[in-house]
């Protein structure tokens, strides 16, 4: 590894990964499962895979890495058709191989002074904060961690009304993702398309209804976790700034080569007292939010 690059820089691997399962979740989105256990053993939340959509097409698309079993070597992806390479990627058939770059890129970090994790997803956002989330059950650490999920489209999972007491939300917050809560991590849907279950309204507006119930010391033990549409994560990163709460947020932008070498997927950082231009695959996905998005001039 070359010392001179970002630590997580040297996990990166190419393998020809034999696609075990590949479910049409409906409303354009797939859960696609592949062997890759070279990414699977490396793999950490927040990290994202550059995959071939298909043997005909160069080009690769990046996916953020959802679940991985290191024991069983497998790595599982959700992701949405948007183009020809994501409707490419949809048409291969279980069995076939296609060639997976992974894991790229920084990855959330879990500060130990801030053990009340909440966990913020929207839409293609939703496959981090579940990756999230299996690894903080995996460190004991489901009890003190929460999640609120949102989608304009049909879930790509079946909802089912929370058996989880979650205070401080309103009335009509109930929908739930069952593996979630089968991990005994709380977890409630939101949406404005009208979604049987889930709340009507934004991540954020659950959100501020929880943290507003909390005593100053509770909050003080409180960091955001979020990824999903730009604007989404705008508001994430307000209202962390509301609560004076650390946020990290996970962007999404498009990628050509994925690796830092075209500087195509580049955003303004603040960098002290200066703004710096940062590239999402190598230097982020995962940025401090107020780095990010800082707070307006008054």
């Amino acid at each position: 590894m070359n010392p001179q690059h970002p630590p997580h820089r040297g996990t990166l691997f190419e393998e020809a990964a034999r696609i075990l399962s590949h479910e049409d979740a409906g409303s354009g989105q797939w859960i696609l499962r592949v062997e890759a256990p070279e990414c699977a053993r490396r793999a950490q939340p927040g990290q994202f895979a550059h995959i071939q959509c298909s043997p005909r097409l160069p080009m690769r698309r990046p996916l953020s890495i959802q679940r991985v079993n290191p024991d069983a070597g497998w790595v599982e992806f959700l992701y949405k058709t948007v183009g020809d390479g994501t409707r490419a990627l949809a048409e291969q058939p279980v069995g076939r191989s296609l060639q997976v770059l992974g894991p790229i890129g920084r990855p959330f970090t879990l500060p130990p002074e801030r053990p009340r994790r909440l966990l913020l997803g929207g839409g293609v956002g939703i496959p981090p904060m579940i990756f999230l989330a299996d690894r903080l059950r995996q460190q004991g650490e489901a009890g003190t961690t929460r999640a609120i999920l949102g989608s304009e489209v049909p879930f790509p999972f079946r909802p089912r009304p929370s058996q989880v007491l979650w205070p401080g939300l309103p009335d009509g917050a109930i929908g739930t993702l069952p593996l979630l809560e089968d991990w005994g991590i709380s977890c409630r849907l939101t949406s404005k398309a009208g979604i049987p279950g889930a709340f009507d309204g934004f991540v954020t507006d659950l959100a501020r209804a929880w943290l507003d119930g909390l005593d100053p010391a509770e909050r003080r033990e409180v960091e955001i976790f979020a990824c999903g549409p730009h604007p989404m994560l705008e508001a994430c990163a307000e209202l962390a700034a509301e609560f004076d709460l650390p946020c990290q947020v996970s962007l999404e932008e498009f990628m050509a080569c994925a690796v830092g070498g075209c500087a195509g997927c580049t955003v303004p950082v603040r960098t002290g007292e200066s703004v710096a231009m940062k590239r999402v695959c190598v230097d982020g996905p995962v940025f401090a939010a107020a780095d990010v998005f800082p707070e307006p001039a008054p």
